[in-house]
């Protein structure tokens, strides 16, 4: 089985042949070369027998043409060796490639996952135009838009094994996401921000550590540092609207703006959750609010105050169970799309910071429970967040709440 194939000169004496030519790189390892035609550059392999099992395992390296002739076998020995080292520690013996990698995934969070609620936008930017109301989407589909918009799209990427990938591999696909304006929605065209870079990048990092993992690879070490999740991405909100502020806001909003706008001052909630809410979602006998899975990922039941109890039950007067209970002046479910743009309008009729949005309602209310002293933990699940991130945005916030209490303990 094994000869010699080192050289220019020995491979361009070796008769073409459907079989490969075979050279012993070590017990049970060769490195291979075949030339079907007289005039083709060849292609190269590597071949594992296991010396215990007797299983053979054959692993094509390419024609590696994009080197000299000269350099060839030794870039398809160094390839063959690193295979060679990932069948020693346990790697999968098949080849897998970056877009199988993205599928696993998929796969996987088809299995693991629950479903999400989500908007019309949302669904928009998944490629799923048209649909109207709130429809339950998983986190797999969530990653496969983001696999096919920013990974898979790059063919050459998408065909790489992931044992072959490298650093430099991942710098450069960081970069160009990076780079990347975004596609949809009411900031198309603008600067992709930190916080929706690292959401990009987690999702990828994701499908690579499930396939390190599941022993695909023996290594993590071409992704471990290069997509790392950018540092400050999401910090601390600082514009914070008064009562005062708020109230001109929504007085200076359209009509069915300022329900909308109303609705986030009344309730902490992100404003997709909030447009995603229907007539159904509110017990009027109970005066209990079910906001369903946003991002938070459950459903959770929320007792209403007197007021805010009256102006949900005015906003489900004459609708039917599955109408949006804060709807467009058409009817149509609120969307970002929707919103942003008359909420600027309202903000600078009402002589508002510029930076001013919708999220700056939730921002806001989160700030007045906090302040008022309620504590995180009940702040959390109200709003649908984690403890973590109450005290990351919202911890600075206690520090009068603190003051009053420590001055209670004066003798």
């Amino acid at each position: 089985m094994a000869t010699r194939i080192e050289t220019v000169t020995i491979r361009d004496k070796l008769k073409p042949r459907r079989n490969a030519y075979w050279q012993r790189d070590g017990k049970g390892c060769f490195v291979g070369y075949r030339k079907m035609t007289a005039d083709s550059a060849g292609t190269w392999f590597a071949y594992h027998r296991d010396e215990t099992t007797g299983k053979r395992t054959e692993h094509a390296l390419g024609a590696l043409d994009q080197y000299p002739d000269h350099l060839r076998f030794d870039k398809a020995t160094t390839a063959a060796r690193a295979w060679f080292e990932h069948l020693g520690k346990g790697g999968n013996a098949a080849a897998t490639t970056i877009k199988d990698v993205c599928e696993r995934y998929v796969a996987h969070q088809r299995t693991t996952k629950p479903a999400t609620a989500m908007t019309p936008y949302a669904l928009a930017r998944r490629g799923k135009k048209g649909q109207t109301g709130t429809t339950i989407v998983r986190a797999a589909e969530d990653a496969a838009a983001r696999f096919k918009n920013y990974v898979l799209d790059d063919a050459k990427l998408a065909a790489t094994e992931i044992s072959k990938l490298t650093p430099a591999m991942l710098d450069k696909w960081r970069k160009r996401l990076q780079a990347r304006p975004t596609e949809s929605g009411g900031n198309r065209g603008e600067t992709r921000t930190a916080s929706t870079l690292n959401r990009d990048m987690a999702c990828f990092r994701a499908a690579l550590n499930l396939a390190y993992v599941d022993g695909l690879v023996t290594s993590d070490f071409a992704w471990r540092g290069k997509l790392l999740p950018l540092k400050d991405a999401d910090q601390r909100r600082e514009l914070y609207l008064d009562k005062d502020q708020r109230r001109k806001f929504i007085e200076k909003a359209p009509a069915d703006l300022a329900a909308f706008l109303r609705g986030l001052s009344l309730l902490p909630l992100r404003p997709g959750a909030l447009a995603a809410l229907t007539v159904s979602n509110f017990d009027k006998r109970l005066g209990v609010l079910t906001v369903g899975k946003d991002k938070a990922g459950r459903d959770r039941k929320l007792k209403m105050p007197k007021d805010t109890a009256d102006v949900l039950e005015a906003a489900t007067k004459d609708k039917l169970p599955a109408a949006p209970l804060f709807a467009r002046a058409d009817g149509r479910a609120w969307d970002k799309d929707g919103w942003k743009w008359p909420v600027k309008a309202a903000a600078e009729a009402a002589a508002l910071p510029a930076d001013t949005t919708a999220y700056t309602l939730r921002h806001s209310t989160i700030s007045d429970l906090v302040h008022g002293g309620l504590d995180l933990l009940t702040v959390a699940q109200i709003s649908g967040t984690s403890v973590r991130m109450i005290e990351q945005h919202y911890g600075h916030l206690r520090g009068d709440v603190a003051a009053d209490a420590l001055a209670k303990l004066a003798l």
